[in-house]
């Protein structure tokens, strides 16, 4: 089943920085590994990606840095800085809030904790 793009567009952020969170990445690396631990739910395009990333990097949520690959060629790894692992703890808290409300919907109304 293929999920509106709305509904991805306003979670990429979040999930960036929930890779992030885990180990530094470079760009690649990072729509590969969502791409996969989504089933290729949510398959980035590196014109989303970058433009997210330098958002992100102005905004402090993440910084990057320059390193070797084994081929010697340069890559640019992004880590997430302090304020980026708030801002993540953050929109964690109103993701679940979003989902708890969901489906509490889409039960009739009971709370989705009987459900667990």
């Amino acid at each position: 089943m293929s999920i509106n793009k709305n509904l991805i567009t306003g979670s990429t952020a979040m999930l960036i920085l929930k890779l992030l969170d885990g180990e530094d990445m470079y760009g690649y690396q990072m729509i590969d590994t969502l791409s996969k631990r989504s089933d290729d739910t949510f398959s980035l395009k590196a014109g989303t990606l970058y433009p997210l990333l330098h958002d992100l990097e102005e905004k402090n949520m993440v910084n990057s840095y320059e390193k070797s690959a084994d081929n010697g060629r340069l890559r640019k790894y992004y880590t997430i800085t302090k304020k980026g692992k708030g801002m993540l703890s953050e929109k964690e808290d109103e993701w679940k809030a979003y989902v708890r409300a969901i489906n509490q919907v889409l039960r009739g109304g009971e709370s989705y904790a009987i459900f667990c």
